[in-house]
């Protein structure tokens, strides 16, 4: 090289250090620092890549209120609504409807959006705790699989968003059970005393007791539930511990060698010990469905309908295929899957606990609401559990 073109080449280098400089840094520096406000896409602080709304919604509000269960939302679902609309989740907790029930019928809550299951949602409307939806600010309603629409517990959605759906049914550790139970009945065997943990849930624990009596979950004859409780009264013993917050706990310390639970829990043991196995019991599973619902008296409607689009588009819902591995309503977030994340598709679609076999759902039983019943299994729930 002569020494001109390499006097030029050092002059040209000089200056262009000078107007990097006085840009602030180099354009490399800007492109490794995640996009978290401003222009271009949001990320989170795990490196998810935020999708963008669609549709976008016209929103005012910001924050929203949410009264959910525990344990139920991938991380970066909600930090992605956070980053994209620019507005504060605040959430509460909860481990049973009757728990959320109590904390709504009493007033003085502010929550927008809470989180009930099917059977419990009659008594909500009935109590003038919900408002009606309107559909016409739900354009990814679409994105529902028709089955997980329009139920007994709420025709054509007037008041109810799907949210995960699941089985209630019974989870064993094989390598510390000889006998391994079959049947609801099996569970009151007492070589099971203090050996079992059971959903802190009346209306599961009752529903197997009818079941075992041959009588319909959903029942509201006085003589039926009153030999449902006898029957119930039978099965404390063998329950060492209730446990809706995290079942899957106990289980997988060996705390316990058996019980009642549902899908999730059931999974995210057997995926800790592999011995852990999911019976769906020969009188038929528990079925329930969670949903979202709208509060009377919700402050901020027009969050809440952006955030239940948003969570709903498949781009986004299929991260809780990664976390939170229940029956999963969403087509759209099954198909996203299915394209762009084969293998954590394909785990869903081969375990027959997150895809239970169309069988078990046939015999299955779905919690409905019992009306002037209510107080009937509320009362047997709270002498069993107290004696």
């Amino acid at each position: 090289m002569c020494k001109s073109k390499l006097y030029r080449l050092l002059a040209l280098l000089v200056a262009t250090s000078l107007m990097l400089a006085a840009c602030g840094g180099g354009e490399t520096a800007q492109a490794t620092e995640p996009a978290t406000g401003g222009e271009g896409p949001k990320v989170t602080s795990s490196g998810f890549v935020c999708p963008e709304p669609n549709p976008r919604m016209e929103v005012t509000s910001t924050e929203l209120n949410l009264f959910v269960w525990t344990e139920y939302f991938p991380q970066d679902m909600l930090d992605c609504f956070e980053l994209v609309y620019d507005i504060k989740l605040n959430r509460d907790e909860y481990s049973s409807n009757e728990e959320m029930y109590a904390k709504l019928s009493g007033g003085g809550a502010a929550y927008d959006l809470a989180q009930p299951t099917d059977y419990i949602i009659g008594l909500m409307i009935r109590q003038d705790l919900l408002q009606e939806l309107d559909h016409s600010k739900l354009p990814n309603m679409k994105n529902f699989d028709e089955g997980w629409m329009n139920k007994p517990f709420d025709p054509g959605n007037r008041y109810t968003v799907p949210y995960l759906a699941g089985t209630d049914a019974i989870v064993v550790n094989t390598d510390a059970v000889e006998n391994v139970p079959q049947s609801w009945a099996d569970l009151w065997k007492p070589e099971y005393a203090g050996r079992m943990i059971a959903l802190d849930d009346s209306r599961v624990l009752i529903g197997a007791a009818l079941l075992i009596l041959g009588y319909d979950v959903n029942t509201r004859d006085p003589g039926e539930l009153e030999e449902a409780k006898a029957k119930l009264a039978e099965l404390i013993p063998n329950i060492k511990v209730f446990d809706s917050d995290s079942p899957k706990t106990a289980l997988i310390a060996g705390d316990v060698d058996l019980g009642i639970t549902w899908t999730f829990e059931a999974l995210a043991a057997q995926q800790e010990n592999p011995a852990i196995q999911f019976i769906y019991p020969t009188e038929g599973a528990v079925l329930w469905q969670d949903n979202w619902v709208l509060l009377k008296d919700a402050a901020h409607a027009d969050a809440a309908y952006a955030w239940l689009n948003y969570i709903n588009q498949g781009e986004v819902f299929w991260l809780t295929l990664i976390d939170y591995t229940y029956i999963n309503p969403n087509k759209a977030a099954l198909e996203y899957a299915k394209e762009n994340q084969p293998d954590i598709y394909k785990a869903y679609f081969d375990s027959p606990i997150t895809n239970p076999p169309p069988e078990a759902i046939a015999n299955g039983h779905g919690i409905e609401d019992v009306g002037e019943a209510t107080p009937l299994y509320d009362a047997i729930w709270v002498e069993v559990k107290g004696q």
